[in-house]
């Protein structure tokens, strides 16, 4: 049974997400305040986040940063806050999904079967990708380049491990796209994959202006060229 830890301060929403997490046989921890989630991350083993931003003692931006730090773990911010200032933040801090309030409960739900999945996905066989000096330990969700480690954001390091996975193969927008939020985050657009390429280009290339190894096709998508 999947474990979720979810970050709200909200009574009602608490007692209905409860219900529903219950009812899809998902196992739910309920932390109210920053501090009670800190403490409960670091006591337990989670296979999803789900946090509120705006919290009595703090901000679950700040679980999203600690946890980042040692995990990979699956992460959707859940929140009020519509500004898109706090969306990026949060996208750019590692979150997988940012669903502001009020929300379909519907869509919640397959966003998170779509995070769960792909996250169990990406766990399966392979321990390790290695291909032009760059090396990810998969157990451990680091990424080393010249055995220096790098640090990536939770969809740069997915982005990296689709196209490691599928070298010389050119992938195009919407596969990547399906693959990596299996079509359920509308946020998620052309613009946006074009950002993530371009900042894991700033990441793994030597000249991120002349790519070498994750280069554009034309019309076509992206491809990983093995050297």
């Amino acid at each position: 049974m999947d474990r979720i830890l979810f970050l709200e301060d909200d009574p009602s929403l608490i007692s209905g997400m409860s219900f529903a997490f219950q009812r899809a046989d998902y196992e739910v921890e309920i932390a109210r305040t920053v501090r009670e989630a800190e403490d409960k991350w670091t006591a337990g083993k989670y296979d999803l986040l789900i946090l509120d931003v705006s919290l009595p003692d703090g901000s679950g931006f700040e679980i999203c940063k600690k946890v980042r730090v040692t995990s990979k773990v699956p992460i959707i911010f859940l929140t009020a806050s519509d500004e898109e200032i706090d969306i990026i933040m949060g996208l750019d801090m590692g979150a997988d999904d940012y669903i502001t309030k009020p929300f379909k409960l519907g869509v919640l739900m397959s966003r998170i079967n779509a995070l769960l999945r792909r996250a169990r996905d990406f766990g399966d066989s392979d321990t390790e990708l290695v291909s032009n000096g760059i090396r990810v330990c998969l157990l451990q969700g680091q990424v080393y380049k010249n055995g220096t480690l790098i640090d990536l954001t939770a969809a740069e390091y997915k982005l990296l491990c689709l196209f490691m996975r599928n070298p010389n193969v050119i992938l195009a927008k919407e596969h990547i796209l399906e693959k990596l939020w299996d079509g359920e985050g509308s946020y998620v657009d052309d613009n946006t994959l074009t950002v993530y390429v371009r900042r894991l280009r700033m990441k793994v290339e030597d000249d991120p202006g002349n790519p070498q190894m994750l280069v554009t096709i034309r019309r076509m998508g992206y491809k990983w060229n093995v050297m």
